[in-house]
């Protein structure tokens, strides 16, 4: 998810009308199936290893598994969870030192001690999968264990995001004895220590979690249960929604459903939808190593001259999403608008002119790939506006190539793709999220750029910084490098939406920061 403010603070709300004028009651047949939930979504995990996905697995892992921090509804940094208090032990920011609360264990009944925190994040690094977090541990050092309760990370230079990294699902902590050191989990089972227990699961179709009656950590769990659907569709999840087979819904969902929903007809079905301000952004990727048309600046930036941000938004997004001129998004400390400041409004003489000046004077062909069942059924249409805005242009011609998440993730990570298209969701609120993950030789996007100045400068500078908006000059200077680079392109912002039937409550506390949906805040109403 991948996906990652700041003082941003992320919240959906969720309100509800009536399913039958007048009604007063629950239908539910028991008490037990009035504490149990059922949601519905369209990002289905790609493993249950949290060493191996840097995506929306994490929807799961937040509710399945613990970390050291994390961030409850309206907090902008990371409090306690599985650690009882943690704190840089030096001016420097590079010793962090956590105390475990005392008793945790994992529902297999290890304890949840210093030297499982220790397995846990040197497994993601030993590992190092090509779709794993381990990019997110850039900075750690080494690990040490003084006693049971006692975890101490010596990091390589100042860093003061690390907390928010261990506020992540990125470092979920997992029993040693169910987790090997050096290879995935494959067997399809969790051993966790949050507040659910995966009950049971069937890849790309349920997720059935039970409360986790040993929990020990920030969350307080409304309900007893919850089962997660996950569907192929978002149209069928919808429908599911309508016909009370399922009690709420996330991700997914495309404009026109939106709007349906939000129509005073759905209304009569008992469903309502509400927006809110988000941090999910959305881009495109250049990688120039094995094509020599995206390997030219020139071509790049023609691109970035000629796509209309607002003619993309409300063709296809229809309102719930905005134009985006920056890969920090707005709402998040530092975002500034570098790519409209440096090309305005979409210009084809001006892109013309760019790709003259560099020597090219005939059409110039690209291929862009974009993911059929991971970012809502939105997507093949925003590529079809961004194929005819630049084939329109008469510079370019493109063809499209879309890819189920899974081949599509290997695809990028292998570097196969010239040009795609990526979401990001924050892995914690901070901006450095919406720039360190983009920049390196090994990055979440899979394609090596290595821009000097923010790598030894910038954000070296920004991450000794306790104040996080005492870097600001740091990532003002990093946009603007993205803008003249044009390895990224950001394209829009998006909306946060969630649906639920009128007797579910609690959804306005259910997105963290992260935008990662917290089952444990989702209850039923007992009455009216």
């Amino acid at each position: 998810m991948f996906n990652r403010t700041r003082s941003l603070q992320i919240t959906a709300a969720l309100a509800s009308i009536s399913l039958l004028a007048g009604c007063g009651l629950l239908s539910d047949d028991s008490k037990d199936a009035e504490k149990k939930i059922t949601v519905g979504t369209t990002s289905a995990p790609t493993t249950l290893d949290p060493a191996a996905a840097w995506d929306g697995s994490w929807e799961l892992y937040r509710n399945v598994y613990q970390t050291l921090l994390a961030f409850p509804t309206g907090s902008a940094k990371p409090q306690p969870d599985a650690a009882q208090n943690c704190e840089f032990t030096d001016s420097a920011n590079e010793s962090y030192r956590c105390t475990l609360r005392k008793g945790l264990k994992f529902s297999n009944g290890e304890a949840l001690d210093a030297k499982a925190v220790k397995h846990s994040l040197d497994r993601i690094r030993t590992i190092g999968s090509k779709v794993g977090p381990k990019d997110l541990f850039g900075s750690l050092d080494r690990i040490e264990t003084p006693d049971a309760q006692t975890v101490v990370f010596h990091l390589k230079t100042p860093d003061a995001t690390f907390p928010f990294v261990l506020g992540s699902p990125a470092a979920s902590l997992v029993a040693p004895g169910a987790y090997p050191a050096d290879k995935i989990r494959e067997d399809g089972k969790v051993t966790g220590s949050g507040p659910y227990v995966l009950e049971s699961y069937k890849e790309g179709s349920e997720a059935v979690l039970t409360g986790n009656a040993s929990y020990n950590g920030f969350a307080n769990r409304r309900n007893d249960g919850v089962t997660i659907r996950y569907f192929a569709d978002a149209g069928q999840m919808i429908s599911a929604l309508k016909a009370k087979e399922i009690d709420a819904t996330y991700r997914g969902l495309s404009a026109a459903q939106i709007r349906e929903l939000q129509d005073p007809a759905a209304h009569s079905q008992g469903v309502q939808v509400v927006e809110n301000v988000g941090s999910e952004i959305r881009y495109l990727v250049f990688n120039p190593k094995d094509d020599p048309n995206v390997a030219k600046p020139a071509v790049r930036q023609a691109i970035a001259q000629v796509i209309d941000r607002g003619t993309l938004v409300s063709k296809v997004y229809q309102g719930t999403a905005e134009p985006l001129y920056s890969m920090v998004p707005k709402g998040v400390v530092g975002h500034k608008t570098p790519f409209y400041d440096k090309y305005g409004q979409a210009d084809i003489p001006k892109a013309k002119k760019i790709l003259k000046d560099a020597g090219i004077t005939q059409p110039v062909e690209l291929t862009f790939w974009y993911t059929t069942d991971r970012y809502g059924a939105s997507t093949a249409d925003e590529f079809t506006e961004i194929k005819r805005q630049l084939d329109e242009s008469g510079l370019f011609k493109v063809t499209l190539r879309g890819q189920p998440w899974k081949a599509f993730q290997e695809g990028y990570k292998s570097g196969q793709y010239p040009v795609f298209g990526r979401g990001w969701f924050p892995d914690f609120p901070d901006p450095d999220n919406f720039i360190a993950p983009f920049v390196g030789k090994e990055n979440a996007v899979g394609t090596p750029y290595e821009p000097a100045q923010i790598l030894t400068d910038l954000l070296p500078k920004s991450r000794r910084e306790g104040d996080r908006a005492a870097g600001i000059p740091q990532f003002e200077q990093a946009q603007q490098i993205f803008a003249e680079d044009v390895r990224l392109l950001p394209l829009w912002q998006g909306k946060l939406y969630v649906a639920a039937r009128e007797d579910i409550a609690g959804a306005e506390r259910a997105l963290d920061p992260q935008t990662v949906f917290q089952m444990w805040e989702l209850y039923r109403k007992t009455s009216w």
